[in-house]
């Protein structure tokens, strides 16, 4: 694929941002629902021009404290791909600069020096020492390329619960965006290390409701 002819990427997302009204916070600017922290959205506030779901082959986990989301855990992928792993994504069809700037609020208004041609070319690539500073190449889909991004450490750090706010953005996604079913819901977000032995399948199913 000659990048110079791709003005759009697929952002493929598997945290809050699974849910669309969360994610279009950073497209056009707002405070999403129990979120702290207004977003200032991207120059170009148009919306994107496509959406799909979207499978990765990558553990799904949650770590750290965020300051966005009660200072509790949000979602990280691994950068080992094993087809045994099944992370619902929403991907969003948005403009190469839209996605630089999603990136940028995600790392904390801080611009990145983003070469595309290299990140595809080595699959992943670490921008910055940052939770989101890691940024994968996943493939193609429609003739553009997938794009997502994580953190660099994989998955030896300490595991920590999501907040309900945020677990509840997730699950809004993969029932209202993904219309995946209560059970499968419940299945899949039980699973997860942060999720596991922090939350029962009842506690789930509650914030399903």
């Amino acid at each position: 694929m000659e990048l110079e002819k791709v003005n759009y990427v697929w952002y493929a997302s598997y945290g809050s941002n699974l849910n669309r009204d969360r994610f279009l916070c950073y497209i056009k600017g707002g405070k999403p629902e129990g979120s702290e922290k207004v977003e200032v959205g991207c120059e170009d506030p148009t919306l994107p021009i496509e959406e799909a779901t979207y499978i990765m082959h990558y553990p799904l986990y949650f770590a750290m404290e965020s300051d966005r989301w009660q200072q509790q855990g949000v979602g990280f992928i691994g950068l080992k791909q094993d087809n045994k792993h099944r992370t619902y994504s929403r991907m969003y069809l948005i403009t190469v600069e839209q996605f630089m700037d999603v990136i940028k609020q995600e790392n904390n208004g801080v611009a990145l020096d983003i070469d595309l041609h290299e990140i595809m070319d080595q699959g992943y690539k670490t921008i910055k020492d940052s939770w989101y500073g890691t940024i994968l190449y996943l493939g193609d889909e429609g003739g553009y390329p997938v794009l997502t991004f994580t953190a660099d450490w994989d998955l030896d750090v300490p595991f920590n619960q999501p907040s309900k706010e945020y677990l509840g953005m997730i699950i809004n996604g993969l029932k209202s965006t993904l219309g995946l079913k209560n059970k499968e819901i419940i299945d899949y977000i039980s699973s997860k290390p942060g999720v596991a032995g922090y939350y029962r399948k009842s506690d789930i199913e509650q914030l399903i409701k």
